[in-house]
């Protein structure tokens, strides 16, 4: 049956339906004859179902022919261009991820450090791995709702290539489930000529505005281990992904953009002392007593902990030069732990501004240049830790269309003072408060060969972090998957390996590491 003659059956069930109904008022048949039309209906009626079925059948035809035509055409329509893009009710949506995987081998640098007068354990030099480093998977859509509006949502997950998923001892706490469903840039908004309004969690504006000028991002040499750190070990406080966000995105106007980021901290306790309503884990990553605290209780958040956090960042782009200026503040950074006297570091405000230039020659050598100034409004300055400027210079030369020399320099200021008694020295003497030799300096060197696809490469790099004698920054921290703590081998968070001599964090390491590595994107 054809679709023409489909159709002429449906009208002659129809008129046929609504004569039986109107016939009893107007000439009242007899029951023969109501019972001879509702035969006819049904006779009818199992016509029109073969007609539809039929139909069907001919649209899978078509869809064969089609395919048998043309083999390689999806079942669903994707964009020229791109077959990971697929043309959904009226809208689009997108898989796409990114792979990288690397072969390590990294010393802590401290061998022959001393514990209460003897030698601390664990294996305390060189070390091989394999590592997976901020390796992702997405999937991102929008539509158009509006003539002048288009909804979006991402959803974006941390994908564990190498280790076994689960809560890490090497993320910045033991509770981060990095590989769970939405780990990582997830959102819903709107987007139109007046830019996009988003919500949900996202890496901050302060944190993107110079994510392109490290070129070690991810490896051991990347730039995190100083920048946007601002007390050492392996938490990066201004390089945050920051949940229950919401955020405005402007387009470019003249060269110029701008975004701005609100994170309330939706927490009803004293100080920010417990989780942040919805949470897993203290605000900013730094609980120690594993997934949702012992037995699914919360434990105390006094390391670190915070409430409401704003980040904005101003960048201008005009052919080689890329420039900007960011900001982020977060309020009452809980830091009671670090007191040996109560009241004396207490939660007070956290801020961070920095401004970065990066430049390209006609040579191809890219310069960047960042200055940043993190600070805590510190209640006594000789256990202020935090408050410093750090520096970065990185110099990409491209030597062939597919090959680049990396260069990293990036240099930790001293601090007014640090808490008392909170890191030991390689002889096992514990700092006291006031200003201190706790600056630090990573040197990185690495070289990429991006292959003709554009999409893969390999690299290799080197990095060295010399800690000065009470500073104790942490090689890796913020990007590489296996970062080399100030932790000695047998020291875990919150506690040392049985029969073993950990002691407290230890400052004054050197930490070193080399890496070769592959990336795939699609």
């Amino acid at each position: 049956m054809n679709i023409r003659q489909d159709r002429l059956a449906r009208a002659v069930a129809i008129a046929l339906a609504v004569g039986s109904v109107a016939a009893p008022a107007l000439a009242r048949a007899d029951d023969d004859t109501q019972s001879q039309i509702r035969a006819l209906k049904q006779q009818l009626e199992m016509l029109s179902r073969k007609g539809d079925e039929l139909s069907r059948k001919e649209q899978g035809n078509y869809a064969r022919q089609a395919r048998a035509a043309d083999p390689a055409a999806p079942a669903i329509p994707t964009k020229p261009g791109n077959n990971l893009t697929f043309r959904v009710g009226g809208g689009e949506i997108t898989l796409y991820g990114h792979v990288d995987v690397s072969l390590d081998d990294q010393t802590n640098g401290m061998s022959g450090f001393i514990n209460n007068g003897m030698p601390v354990t664990g294996n305390n030099g060189w070390v091989p791995d394999v590592s997976s480093n901020l390796s992702y998977f997405g999937v991102r859509g929008e539509r158009p709702i509006d003539r002048e509006l288009t909804a979006l949502f991402q959803f974006e997950t941390e994908v564990a290539f190498a280790a076994t998923p689960g809560a890490s001892d090497q993320a910045p706490d033991g509770t981060a489930q990095k590989f769970s469903l939405g780990s990582r840039n997830s959102f819903i908004g709107m987007r139109g000529s007046w830019g996009a309004v988003k919500l949900g969690k996202t890496d901050t504006p302060y944190k993107t505005s110079t994510a392109r000028m490290d070129p070690f991002a991810s490896t051991p040499g990347d730039y995190n281990a100083i920048m946007g750190n601002s007390g050492g070990d392996n938490r990066t406080e201004f390089d945050l992904r920051l949940p229950h966000s919401v955020w405005y995105e402007s387009p470019r106007m003249g060269g110029f953009a701008f975004d701005v980021l609100v994170s309330p901290g939706q927490n009803r306790s004293t100080n920010t002392g417990l989780y942040a309503q919805g949470e897993p884990d203290c605000a900013g990553g730094n609980s120690t007593a594993g997934l949702n605290g012992n037995n699914g209780q919360p434990t105390p958040c006094q390391d670190g902990s915070f409430g409401t956090a704003w980040s904005a960042a101003l960048r201008y782009q005009a052919g080689p030069l890329y420039a900007i200026a960011a900001y982020e503040l977060h309020k009452k950074v809980n830091r009671i732990g670090d007191e040996l006297v109560p009241g004396t570091i207490g939660a007070r405000d956290e801020s961070a501004y920095k401004v970065g230039v990066q430049y390209t020659m006609p040579t191809q050598t890219t310069v960047n240049v960042i200055v940043e100034r993190l600070r805590r409004d510190a209640i006594t300055a000789a256990l202020d830790e935090r408050t410093h400027t750090a520096t970065w210079l990185a110099v990409t030369q491209r030597i062939t269309p597919h090959d680049d020399l990396n260069f990293g320099w990036a240099h930790a200021g001293k601090t007014p003072g640090q808490p008392d008694q909170g890191v030991q020295d390689r002889y096992g003497n514990a700092n006291g408060p006031g200003p201190s030799d706790n600056s630090a300096n990573l040197f990185a060197v690495g070289y990429k060969h991006r292959f003709i696809d554009n999409r893969t490469t390999a690299y290799l790099a080197f990095a060295r972090l010399k800690n000065d004698y009470w500073a104790h920054y942490s090689l890796g921290a913020g990007g590489h998957g296996l970062p080399t703590r100030n932790y000695v081998g047998d020291k875990f968070i919150g506690g040392c390996l049985d029969g073993g001599n950990c002691g407290p964090p230890f400052a004054g390491n050197t930490a070193q590491a080399v890496s070769i590595g592959m990336t795939y994107d699609y």
